[in-house]
């Protein structure tokens, strides 16, 4: 928005004046925020800080403990520098003393040989201040038609990041709690080099504030997350070339109103539902979101559900979730439809069996069911019939193989428990997408056990909070000092604890096996002989692995 010390000197009304910087030519690139005209001597106590000063000089000490003072006053006060006219005061040159204190201080001082109109020069600069501010203005209120925009269309994360990434500029980076990438836009730059090494280079990273600049790396980073829940960080990796760098305070505050205007979109999008159904599903949908969300009461659900013929009361709940394999790699809209026909079908698999229960949408990628069990059915049995029902009116995949995951969580006598067995039977249907086939027609969580736990729960902000706590010293030393100690914790606890057949695994001698496991234990500051410090670092290495998957 300001122009730089610089940019003002090559202007034309001052280049007319024949400038030369005398001193403190490092501080050129200050930002120039006014210009202020005075022959006092005592000027420093009324500026503000950014102003560059225009003299002749006529007021100025003899001494040199005088015009250090008044040097040091201008650059305590923060102005951007001091020009002064030769001529009235000063003939050909200016004093030594303020030379060297302008030097000393790094104070930009500017001779000008020849004489020019200061006006002229206040005008002109004044004129690229303003200017720059309704610049800005017309900046800001881009970004937010652009992005309220993106809102009201519920635009994917990889458009929002595209978007902050063309008017910056620069490399946009989404990722979550984890350091794990999301979505990227290089910007025209390799998009290798931009994602080499990413975790190791973002842990690097820790700005101040919600939203902060990192001077070191150059990069722009805001948290992303809504209702007080953060879930990742967006990243604009602005990275100097060498030996140049951004304007101090210039771009990170240029770009820090697009970023987090791309993150409130993101959480913003991330809450809404894009989904179209027919107004039974929206309704099924609404109710299974109010058990989940807890946004209906029990007795509201209970009165709703039974308006609508699914008696919830009184009889034995199971959630049910099925997620369609592969799906489209197609446009959005496409796999919204794809979700919604099969969603129907659920629908129809449901009525077929004679079943009673809730079905709909309950994500982008799996249709939620909640069977309700009378005191004559028997579950297994009913579960077996809907999953040979389901299959019959759906579509194989392209492999032969079945077009969806059905997974059921256990059965609850209340439906002040059905929560709990449909997240239950989310959280399995999630794991199984990642393991192999089951031969059996649905999974339940004796089948996926520990590993597929901590897979569906790869996207929770707690769990990558967990890992982080447990193995965060450990990751962030072997990226510093490029060791490799989170690799000898697995092979040791892999090996169930015994260091012998470890070190032998890990190809090392026992003595230097022992030093490293010993360097572990430094790093994190526990026991390895602790059996409870063992089995959190191996759950926090299996979820590491989860999360990195």
């Amino acid at each position: 928005m300001f122009p730089t010390v610089a940019e003002v000197l090559a202007l034309d009304v001052l280049r007319r004046g024949s400038p030369q910087v005398v001193a403190g030519s490092g501080g050129l690139q200050r930002p120039v925020r006014w210009v202020h005209i005075s022959e006092l001597a005592d000027i420093a106590g009324m500026l503000h800080g950014g102003e560059l000063v225009l003299t002749t000089g006529v007021m100025l000490p003899d001494d040199k403990e005088s015009l250090a003072r008044y040097i040091d006053g201008l650059a305590d006060v923060g102005a951007a520098g001091l020009v002064v006219e030769l001529g009235r005061r000063y003939a050909d040159v200016l004093p030594r003393p303020l030379v060297r204190a302008a030097e000393r201080r790094g104070l930009p001082l500017v001779a000008l040989r020849t004489e020019v109109r200061f006006v002229a020069v206040t005008e002109a600069v004044h004129a690229r201040v303003v200017d720059g501010q309704l610049t800005r203005l017309r900046a800001s209120e881009a970004v937010h038609q652009i992005f309220n925009e993106l809102s009201v269309e519920g635009a994917e994360p990889e458009e929002v990041v595209r978007e902050v990434a063309r008017m910056a500029g620069a490399p946009v980076v989404l990722e979550n709690l984890s350091h794990q990438v999301l979505a990227f836009d290089p910007a025209g730059q390799d998009p290798e080099a931009l994602l080499d090494g990413w975790e190791r280079r973002s842990r690097g990273v820790h700005p101040a504030g919600r939203t902060g600049h990192d001077p070191r790396t150059g990069w722009l980073v805001t948290a992303v997350g809504a209702r007080g829940r953060d879930w990742g960080r967006l990243v604009i990796v602005d990275e100097p070339a060498p030996g140049t760098g951004p304007e101090p305070g210039e771009r990170p505050h240029r770009h820090s109103v697009l970023l987090e205007r791309g993150a409130a979109t993101l959480a913003l999008n991330r809450l809404l539902e894009r989904d179209r159904e027919s107004l039974e599903r929206q309704t099924h949908r609404t109710l299974l979101s109010g058990i989940l969300t807890h946004a209906l009461t029990v007795s509201d659900v209970a009165l709703r559900a039974r308006a609508l013929g699914v008696p919830l009361e009184g009889r034995r709940l199971v959630g049910v979730m099925l997620r369609l394999r592969g799906g489209p790699a197609s446009a959005a809209l496409e796999a919204q439809a794809r979700l919604r026909d099969f969603t129907e079908t659920a629908g129809q698999a449901v009525r077929e069996r004679g079943l009673t229960a809730l079905t709909g949408t309950l994500d982008d990628g799996g249709v939620g069911v909640l069977v309700s069990l009378g005191p004559s059915d028997h579950e297994h049995t009913a579960l077996e019939e809907f999953a040979a029902a389901l299959t019959r009116l759906t579509e194989p995949a392209p492999d032969g193989g079945p077009a969806f995951v059905m997974a059921a969580g256990s059965s609850v006598g209340s439906l002040r428990d059905a929560r709990r067995t449909l997240l239950e039977a989310a959280q399995v249907a999630d794991a199984a997408m990642h393991g192999g086939r089951k031969a059996g027609t649905f999974y339940r969580l004796p089948d996926v056990r520990l590993r597929g736990l901590l897979h569906l729960l790869r996207d929770d902000a707690r769990l990558q909070t967990y890992v982080e706590r447990e193995l965060g010293p450990l990751l962030a030393f072997d990226a510093e000092h490029g060791t490799d100690l989170v690799r000898i914790l697995t092979v040791y606890l892999d090996a169930g604890r015994n260091k012998s057949a470890a070190a032998d695994a890990a190809h090392l001698s026992r003595p230097s096996f022992y030093d490293r496991l010993h360097r572990v234990e430094r790093v994190l500051g526990i026991d390895l002989d602790q059996v409870e410090s063992c089995l959190s670092l191996h759950v926090a290495l299996l979820a590491l692995d989860a999360v990195r998957r």
